[in-house]
């Protein structure tokens, strides 16, 4: 049993719903709750609510930090609160707790949180800020984010950068990132999302995933791809070395590089089994 505490920007990309869904049925994690972030953090914990009340389950749930910490906020909206009328959620939620939260609940359970992190990296960098101890306490850090074998950048990365790099600088002795690099080969497109979803707990996802396909052709499911990496971690391959991130003004601030050591202090993904992950990620719901 994994005790899992989750960062996540539900709203937006619909795949932080779709990871939702999958922590909140897996029977091998202890989900401890859910802290979001980037802009309209109410809307976000609303959505994240209306999964926890199809799985009947009472998950906490914190608004946390809705900008950067130096540049202008890139992901102002959840897009997909439009729904919100169609499904039941909560409205009310404690203002500006989320980190003491995340700070009493890891250190309540020293050794045994795994904090996975899945939206821009804003309240991570806050909370290791606020208390320098507390990675050290993690079991691990595990992040959907940045990019590392081929060049670019990576949504949550570059969109609070200054916030990565202290992510990064003060992570844990186990830090496992799954970066683009993997998470862009598992893909599905509108017809396969509607024949998979077609369970209770994801009719709501898929009522969400309706305004994303107004503007996209599949779901990348990138943030359920490293969740899935917790409880199977042979999913992937990984490699060792040295993430960094570039702070240079310009268009490559936030990207990330990473170059390979068995000493490093941190841990990518380098490739995935796709049907592995799909046979592990729909099992839960069956």
């Amino acid at each position: 049993m994994k005790k899992v505490l989750l960062d996540t920007d539900p709203g937006s990309d619909i795949d932080d719903l779709v990871c939702i869904a999958y922590l909140l049925v897996n029977p091998d994690c202890e989900f401890m709750g859910i802290t979001t972030v980037t802009g309209e953090g109410e809307n976000r914990a609303r959505l994240a609510s209306s999964l926890c009340k199809i799985a009947q389950k009472d998950i906490p749930i914190y608004p946390g930090a809705e900008e950067p910490l130096f540049i202008e906020q890139k992901q102002k909206t959840a897009p997909q609160a439009a729904a919100l009328g169609n499904w039941t959620h909560d409205t009310d939620f404690p203002k500006a707790q989320a980190l003491q939260f995340m700070r009493d609940t890891i250190r309540a359970n020293p050794g045994e949180i795994t904090l996975l992190a899945i939206g821009p990296f804003t309240n991570i960098a806050l909370l290791f800020t606020l208390d320098p101890e507390l990675p050290s306490l993690l079991e691990q850090l595990i992040i959907m984010g940045g990019q590392f074998y081929y060049p670019g950048g990576e949504w949550n990365a570059v969109v609070d950068p200054h916030a990565t790099q202290i992510v990064y600088n003060r992570a844990p002795e186990k830090c496992i990132s799954v970066g683009l690099d993997v998470t862009l080969k598992v893909t599905m497109d509108k017809e396969e999302v509607r024949a998979g979803f077609d369970v209770p707990l994801l009719r709501p996802v898929l009522d969400y995933a309706g305004i994303w396909f107004d503007s996209h052709d599949v779901i990348t499911f990138h943030d359920p791809l490293t969740a899935v990496s917790i409880f199977n971690p042979d999913v992937c391959t990984y490699e060792k070395g040295t993430v960094t991130v570039n702070l240079d003004a310009g268009d490559n601030l936030g990207h990330t590089s990473f170059a390979d050591s068995d000493n490093g202090p941190h841990t990518v993904a380098k490739t995935v089994d796709r049907d592995m992950f799909f046979d592990k990620y729909f099992s839960v719901f069956k």
